[in-house]
């Protein structure tokens, strides 16, 4: 099990849960050093003071708060520790909500809840089971890292997991970004779902970091000295190009069936109309079987003329 990063209980009424937070997930991020490009030399940041410009150890920085121009606040890691807050050590249920109305985009990080020794197993049990059934989540409050945090609880495959939260005013309203009303066609929306329904799948664990791939096979050439992989060609459309929609997820839709093994032929199920500022091209008409026969007897009277001039 991953070390703990926080120790405390969780507060269910008159219940109390001993947890301890340990991390839900791994950053497999690929991460690099600075370095001196002369000579692959570390370059580190060095903490330095503004005012005597000397380099201080860590045990000599601490908090500051500017409350004025040239004037700031010392406080302490204690001074935090000692608030008069309930949630100091404590993940506090306030509320139990229906999922489906928590807005993903204010869920931040997520930790599982580890029971804290033999006494906590009952009461860990009880909660689970008591949010496996209600189909409910509840919604708590924690201090944590120097500020009091909104949580939320959730049941993953048996463990209790812990949410951080945005407060209602940290989510910026997405108003000015939403694009200009537009008209689509219920043609279009059809295709659009039955894309979607192509595209649905029930597990996503197929998905990996193809671009951390990428950088670690370039870190390996390089550290072996072998030539770097092939750059991958670009596919992309140009930016601001504009695009046919139905047409585009017509092909959409029949990649999406061929991907899985189907028989695309009937991904097209609507007919495009020519635009009329570009008229459809006119078909050269079909010969007829008299045309035919004067087209063919034209390089024979030719033929005879020749013959004659010539006597």
């Amino acid at each position: 099990m991953p070390r703990p990063l926080w120790a405390g209980a969780i507060s269910f009424g008159l219940v109390t849960i001993p947890v301890k937070i340990v991390s839900a997930t791994e950053d497999h991020d690929v991460r690099f050093h600075r370095v001196h490009l002369a000579d692959m030399g570390r370059v580190r940041t060095r903490k330095v003071c503004e005012i005597d410009g000397e380099v201080v150890s860590q045990d000599e920085i601490g908090k500051g708060y500017e409350i004025a121009k040239d004037e700031t606040v010392a406080v302490t890691d204690e001074e935090l520790e000692q608030m008069p807050l309930p949630t100091a050590k404590a993940i506090e249920i306030v509320a139990f909500v229906d999922a489906d109305s928590i807005d993903p985009v204010r869920i931040s990080d997520s930790y599982y809840l580890a029971a804290d020794g033999q006494v906590a197993a009952k009461p860990y049990t009880l909660l689970r089971k008591a949010l496996e059934r209600s189909s409910k989540v509840a919604v708590a409050k924690f201090a944590w890292h120097g500020r009091e945090r909104l949580g939320l609880l959730r049941i993953r495959e048996g463990a209790i997991v812990l949410h951080s939260m945005k407060w209602p005013d940290e989510v910026r309203s997405p108003d000015e970004l939403a694009p200009r009303e537009v008209e689509v066609g219920e043609e279009e929306i059809e295709q659009a779902l039955q894309l979607a329904e192509r595209m649905t799948i029930e597990d996503l664990s197929g998905f990996h970091d193809e671009y951390r791939e990428a950088l670690e096979d370039i870190i390996a050439a390089k550290a072996e000295g072998k030539p770097l992989p092939a750059p991958a060609e670009d596919e992309g459309r140009e930016k601001g190009e504009v695009v046919d929609l139905m047409a585009a997820l017509n092909a959409s839709v029949k990649a999406a069936k061929e991907s899985r093994g189907e028989d695309g032929e009937d991904a097209t199920v609507h007919e495009m109309r020519p635009s009329k500022k570009t008229p459809r091209k006119k078909a050269p008409a079909k010969k007829t079987a008299a045309s035919k026969k004067s087209t063919a007897s034209k390089p024979a009277k030719k033929t005879a003329a020749k013959k004659r001039s010539a006597s």
